[in-house]
């Protein structure tokens, strides 16, 4: 295929080429597309980029819980067909949209310093001051996700759960105008972004509502061909963020999970260990099975030398402890087919054929 690659002439005779970035339309996306930029800006002075911004199918579908639609790249096929077609040469996403497959050609070629991963309470105006401990019983919380749903419904057996769809600005409208729901469970991370932090009432812990693979990442994905892209990018990996979401991503992946199952996880790194704790649930909470596993992850010097990309769970990471790579990797794998030993498919088999006949 023919590279068409964007030029600009400054004036001085000098031609640079344009890098044009993908992103949805979305505010926040739009808001984690330009930090993005703005932090490429700093390290390249000369760089031009333009940014591209285009619906997804999971932008126009709003009337569907997302895992009732039934498609893994809800958020990131038109920005793909973009990236494949050379209409764009990187897209930044939000990690926990990627697939932990990606199509042939792509890789995430950067994993940015992950923001707070948690999620957050974020209640009604007439409910300040409470938290989901002491909302009234029979409360209604809103969420899209079955991973928040199946948590919180185990722990705040005294609430009911709705599903609420739409883009941040979207749900926190139909929170506050409408009296349908006395609160809403959103990333911290995305209210961050936004500015919104005052709107967060409680911060949910790993003992109320472990998070989503990926969650408060940002990914920049790539042509895996386009040496120079790639070679750009990786200096934005933050190689703590890198190991904790490359375990996360091998966990899920193992399990064969996506967003129609509930699979959460928690992760840390503590002197140079990486500690994943990785769980899969019932719809209703009421089946759980959790376990926590850990592996060094010593940051050696010996980074992948072969000519060959070394590619794990999608993410390309040349500049980080090829050893620490696999280990990361190793430990998804490994605490995944713990779980399934423990009978992990069946709960999940079980979750995705209730979740489709729903």
């Amino acid at each position: 295929m023919s590279r068409e690659v964007s030029t600009s002439s400054e004036g001085n005779g000098k031609v640079t080429r344009v890098i044009r970035m993908g992103t949805r339309k979305s505010q926040l996306a739009r808001i984690q597309t330009d930090s993005v930029a703005e932090t490429l800006k700093k390290l390249y002075p000369d760089l031009q980029l333009e940014i591209v911004a285009m619906s997804t199918i999971g932008d126009k579908i709003l009337d569907t819980a997302l895992s009732k639609i039934g498609e893994k790249s809800l958020f990131t096929k038109e920005l793909e067909n973009a990236l494949e077609r050379n209409e764009v040469d990187l897209v930044v996403h939000s990690l926990k949209d990627l697939p932990t497959s990606l199509p042939p050609g792509f890789t995430i070629g950067a994993v940015l310093q992950r923001e707070n991963p948690h999620d957050a309470v974020v209640l009604h105006p007439k409910n300040a001051g409470l938290t989901l401990d002491t909302l009234p019983e029979k409360s209604v919380i809103g969420t899209s996700s079955l991973r928040r749903a199946a948590q919180l419904k185990k722990r705040f057996p005294q609430l009911e759960f709705e599903n609420i769809r739409g883009n941040l600005n979207t749900r926190l409208k139909k929170l506050d105008e409408k009296d349908d729901y006395a609160a809403i469970i959103l990333a911290a991370a995305g209210l961050k972004r936004m500015g919104w932090e005052n709107r967060i009432s409680q911060v949910l812990g790993p003992e109320d509502c472990m998070y989503a693979v990926g969650q408060g990442a940002l990914a920049v994905e790539v042509r895996a061909r386009d040496r120079d892209i790639l070679e750009m990018v990786s200096i934005l990996h933050h190689p703590d963020t890198v190991l904790r979401c490359m375990a996360e991503r091998a966990f899920l992946k193992q399990l064969e999970g996506g967003c129609s199952v509930p699979v959460a996880v928690y992760t840390e790194v503590k002197n140079s260990v990486l500690y994943l704790t990785g769980a899969v649930y019932s719809l209703d909470g009421s089946e759980c099975l959790k376990d926590t596993m850990q592996t060094n992850i010593e940051l050696d010097n010996k980074l992948h030398q072969s000519g060959e990309e070394c590619v794990h769970v999608g993410i390309t990471a040349n500049n980080i402890s090829q050893a620490a790579l696999d280990a990361a990797e190793k430990l998804g794998l490994d605490l995944a087919n713990l779980l399934l030993t423990k009978g992990a498919k069946d709960i999940l088999t079980t979750a995705r054929q209730l979740n489709d006949a729903r």
